[in-house]
Formats: structure tokens, sequence, C-alpha cells
């Protein structure tokens, strides 16, 4: 059976007992990760226990495939149900789930790290079609998750988060459930002995503003100015930080859309002003105000739109081409800054 996302968080709390193995995967290596461990422990919290947890790796698998039913028929020493953990797993692990799906008799739960499974994926396709054994996909967090799970961590610490501040760091977070827990984490830590109980813009870019995410604002000024030295500079920073490439993709296409929307409401008539108060997450003033004014300026209407075509070919480049990711953002960058180069060069 496959997962959808609306039944995972009831799923992970109380996983269906009729199941005897999830296979969890998917582009987010964190999600997959976190989301693992969650499933572990609602079948035994502490996943030391060396008499209910069981770890083995799917090259393990591969050379004894029947290892996996043999774990899922024996029984626990001292009681309760156990958990074996395949981890990392491919299709090398496809015989061994077979052998779990026609085993006769055991209570554990199996716990599969699958990574990226394709749909041509043996094990995606046995998880997905097995009455016994289920199937978890993990994609990279969209802007209404992100929201989603700054709030509820806030919440979990008893802290409220400024809209202002919440969509400073929805924009500077990637999209890997990993790289986005530690961040938060690192803001709510030192917002716990704070008496001001509401995270703020301020507390955000104290906290996160020397991450790789807030280099891509430099990024985004140099590509969309036209600088060409300060560009590579900020691209420098940006991935020697740890910065991911389609993360730096989706943060240029947030801008180019942005600007798109205010200037297609002036473009008819309307007031520029009051697109920016309607548009969720423009900068309502300082310098960051400043610079998006300056490139609305600068980025006429039809600009904007051959602009967001070549960002969108340069995401699906990323997906489908097997060139390097960050070589691919890279290029996107030069190029959109030597277009803005020769504008800002015409028009004087």
């Amino acid at each position: 059976m496959k997962i959808e996302p609306r039944q995972v968080e009831a799923f992970l709390k109380k996983p269906d007992p009729r199941i005897r193995g999830v296979v969890i995967y998917g582009n987010d290596d964190g999600l997959v990760a976190e989301r693992a461990v969650v499933l572990a422990k609602a079948i035994c919290e502490d996943l030391n226990d060396p008499f209910r947890v069981v770890d083995i790796t799917g090259d393990v698998l591969k050379g004894d495939p029947a290892r996996l039913a043999d774990e899922f028929g024996a029984l626990s020493m001292l009681g309760g149900r156990r958990v074996i953990r395949v981890r990392p797993a491919g299709e090398e692990s496809v015989a061994a789930l077979e052998n779990l799906v026609a085993a006769t008799a055991g209570d554990a739960l199996v716990v599969v790290e699958g990574g990226n499974l394709t749909p041509r994926s043996g094990l995606r396709a046995l998880a997905e079609t097995e009455a016994c054994l289920a199937a978890m996909p993990c994609y990279m967090d969209n802007e209404a998750a992100l929201e989603g799970l700054v709030e509820s961590a806030a919440r979990a610490q008893g802290l409220a988060v400024d809209a202002d501040a919440l969509n400073w760091i929805v924009e500077r977070l990637g999209g890997d459930r990993g790289q986005t827990r530690s961040e938060i984490d690192k803001l709510l830590l030192y917002k716990a002995s704070d008496p001001n109980k509401t995270v703020t813009l301020g507390d955000a870019v104290d906290i996160l503003g020397d991450t790789a995410a807030i280099g891509i604002d430099d990024v985004i000024a140099a590509t969309f100015d036209g600088e060409l030295v300060a560009l590579d500079r900020a691209l420098d920073r940006v991935f020697s930080e740890g910065g991911h490439p389609v993360q730096l993709v989706r943060s240029l296409q947030r801008h180019a859309d942005q600007l798109h929307l205010v200037s297609a409401h002036a473009g008819k008539g309307g007031n520029p002003e009051s697109a920016m108060f309607k548009a969720r997450g423009l900068p309502r003033g300082g310098p960051v105000r400043q610079r998006f004014e300056r490139h609305l300026r600068a980025w006429p209407l039809p600009r904007l739109g051959a602009s967001l075509t070549v960002i969108l070919e340069a995401e699906m480049d990323c997906k489908r081409t097997g060139l390097p990711d960050e070589a691919i953002a890279r290029r996107l960058c030069l190029r959109l800054a030597q277009a803005a180069r020769s504008a800002k060069a015409a028009r004087r």
C-alpha cells in the first residue's frame, strides 16, 4: 500500500499492526531519516535496545536474503515488539523483502530507508502493491510545509513566531528536512531562556544570519544587479557552507516571481505599493526593500518573463541531465547577471 501525505502523521504515531515492513524513500534524505526514527520509536522507544532493535544494511541482505524473514520471525527475549531497521537499502533488498512477504510468522516491524527510489524501482513497487507492506514517500518540503514545521516546533516550546520572522525563516530554509530541523532547533534553543516568547525578525537574523542560506540573499542581489565579481564571491560562500543548488535556483525563482507579480500589477495601472503589500513575503522596509525596488526598475515585465523560463529550465536540468547541480546553478546566475549587466549598459 502507498501511504498518502495526509495519512503519514497518523501512521507514524500508530503504525497499522497488519503492516510488516515500511519502505521510506524520496529525495529528502533528512526527512527519510527523521520519519524512519519516528516510526521505529513508535514500536520501541529505545533504539539502542539490543534485544528489540536490529540494524541491517542492504548489502548484507543482498548476500543473505533469507535473514530479513528470519529476523522478522524471531521472538524478543524480554518481550515487546521488535524493530528491524534496514539502511541504506536499494534494489539489492528486493529478494529479502519478498521473503518477508512470504514469511508465515513474525511480529516485528521492518523499517527500510530506501533513498531516492524511482517509479521503476522494484523495491518501491513491491512496497506499494503488497498488502502487508507500505511505501512512504518523502520529498523536499514546500513553503507551506516549512511554515507548518516552524510554527509547530515553536508551539511545542511555548513560543510564537512573528509573521515577518516566519517569512524570513521560510525563505532561507532549504527543502531538506534534516538541515531545516537543525536550523529551527538552533533558533528555538536561543529563545528558550528569553522572557519574550515571540520569535522576532531580529532573533531570526541574529541566529540564522551566518548560515549558507542567508548567503543566497547576496547571490540574489548580485545576480539581479548584474555584479559579476560580487556574484562569484557570494556563490563560493554559499556552496562552501553547504548551500543546496536547487534551493538557490528556487530562491531565484521566488524573487523573480515576486518581481513579476508587482510589475504585472503596475503594468495594468495598479499601484505597485499596494501590490507589494498584498504579495506575501515581500519586504516592508529597509535595505531589502530598497533592493527589491531597484530590481523592479531594472527588470521590466518581458525580461522577467524570460528569466522565469530560464530559471525553470535550470531546475529541470538539475533533475534530468545528470550534470552537477552546482554547475547548473552557477551557469544560471551568470546568465541572469549578464542580462542585467547588458540592460544596465544599454540604459547609460
